[in-house]
């Protein structure tokens, strides 16, 4: 294998592994962030490695033992999990400064990583299965790592219990491709459901609907949506911007991986199902947004209305819709985090998460308020921002799908975010506060909400080098045989 792979499949792991014998060795010398600086390192280093592996253009795809494939697909996933947890680890040397467990949560955090990595990776459902439970079962750790807060808890267990039947879900899907097909190979089993099943199968069709409900939960599909809320609010905030911008992501690199390579030999009308769940999806968690009143809670739910953005690109199933689906899952990935890191910013200072707190943010902490009010524009949807041109792509492969009112229904629920994303902005710089006065900001937090704003901005500008490079990305998918590694 190339230096890239092995940089690729070994520095997470060693670097996570480690993590807890350098935070050990760190706290008897009294200097804890050691372990966040060592974390750092490694994403940095990973980082390194996807920027060689691109550096020539498209790349060449790679078979790892034959279950992996280090491909242009899974080195633009890796990019955006590597660079989404970065800002986060960033973020959480100060928010999460005062942890016990400040070893355990970065190791978590760097193997939760490691296993959206591999999910992006993985060609063989088996090997996808057990990187999926690789990026579940920290995240159970670290949304309950605030052990004295019941809440946290709370969501925890509740998270577990879903997240549970949705593995089980998942490999019940498996067993029954494995069943029809003879193999787990996902670009094997396109070739057999081509050849060997020439109309649709009962078995091949449960086998769909349960991948749809098990990738469904993770990505917050309506109606597979219920524990998002409760999780992203009693996690701490930083962990709820990794599960709304990073495993959600992993949750898209399944699906896409799935469905754009091996089910659709299958040749079902998958644009009404997903046409269906994206409207749902869509106009759900834009509705119960619009109704909260805790900042954190209607990120929530603004996270599942931004899932169904997505989904239209799987909808369209065309290379556009598949490019815009990838754009758009860079674009939510880094509004999403500047939005949390924004909240914690805010919980900092005021220790609390309620709407009434943002009044006079624009006043007692301006960079906050400008990083946060550019980050709900791009959520909405404004242009020049980001987010405006992802869902442009959407849209267009809506369009040229012949799904129009899907588009149409796209555009008005855009319209209506703004519903709530500009009573944010209102109170911010409108609404005066009972207590006037200037609040120091967290420069940490302020220097991610910076680079994450810099994103935001210049990927709306300069969309085109992205753009480029996920049309080749979705015509290397989109073929179930021709281009299989």
């Amino acid at each position: 294998m190339q230096l890239t792979t092995w940089l690729l499949l070994l520095t997470l792991p060693v670097f996570s592994i480690l993590a807890p014998l350098l935070g050990i060795l760190s706290a008897r010398i009294g200097r804890r962030m050691i372990v966040a600086y060592w974390s750092l390192l490694g994403l940095f280093i990973t980082l390194f490695g996807v920027v060689l592996l691109v550096w020539n253009g498209f790349p060449k795809p790679e078979l790892v033992y034959g279950v992996l494939s280090i491909d242009g697909f899974s080195a633009y996933f890796t990019a955006v999990f590597v660079g989404i947890t970065l800002l986060i680890a960033v973020a959480s040397i100060y928010y999460m400064r005062e942890n016990k467990n400040l070893d355990t949560y970065y190791g978590l955090l760097l193997l939760a990583t490691f296993g959206m990595m591999l999910i992006s990776f993985s060609v063989d459902l088996i090997v996808l299965f057990l990187a999926w439970e690789l990026m579940n079962i920290p995240t159970y750790v670290l949304t309950g790592i605030q052990k004295d807060d019941p809440i946290s808890n709370e969501a925890a267990l509740k998270f577990f219990i879903l997240s549970a039947l949705s593995s089980a879900i998942i490999i019940y899907a498996i067993s029954l491709t494995f069943g029809i097909t003879g193999t787990t190979n996902i670009y094997a089993v396109g070739k057999a459901l081509s050849v060997a099943i020439p109309k649709p199968d009962p078995l091949a069709l449960l086998a769909t609907v349960l991948f749809i409900a098990g990738f469904g939960m993770k990505v917050a599909a309506v109606p597979f949506h219920m524990w998002i809320p409760d999780a992203y609010e009693g996690a701490p905030i930083t962990i709820g911007a990794f599960l709304a911008a990073g495993t959600k992501n992993g949750g898209f690199a399944a699906l896409i991986r799935v469905f754009a390579v091996a089910l659709i030999a299958l040749r079902l009308d998958w644009s009404g199902t997903f046409a269906i769940i994206a409207i749902l999806t869509m106009t759900l968690g834009n509705v119960a947004a619009l109704m909260q009143r805790s900042f954190t809670r209607m990120l929530a739910y603004s996270s599942i209305a931004q899932a169904g953005y997505i989904l239209i690109g799987l909808a369209a199933l065309n290379p556009l819709g598949i490019s815009g689906a990838l754009f758009h899952v860079l674009n939510h990935g880094v509004m999403k985090t500047a939005a949390f890191i924004a909240a914690a910013a805010v919980y900092s200072r005021l220790s609390t998460t309620s709407l009434d707190s943002y009044s006079g943010l624009g006043t007692r902490m301006p960079i906050t308020a400008f990083t946060l009010t550019i980050s709900l524009f791009a959520l909405a949807g404004v242009p020049p921002l980001s987010g405006f041109m992802s869902k442009l792509v959407l849209f267009t492969a809506a369009v040229d799908g012949q799904l129009w009112w899907l588009a149409l229904a796209g555009v008005l629920n855009s319209a209506f975010s703004m519903a709530y994303y500009g009573w944010v902005v209102k109170r911010m710089y409108f609404d005066q506060p009972p207590i006037v006065e200037r609040l120091s900001e967290p420069r940490l937090l302020v220097g991610v909400l910076v680079v994450s704003t810099i994103l935001i901005i210049a990927v709306g500008l300069f969309p085109g080098p992205v753009l480029d490079y996920l049309s080749q990305v979705a015509n290397y998918l989109l073929p179930p045989t021709a281009h299989a590694p």
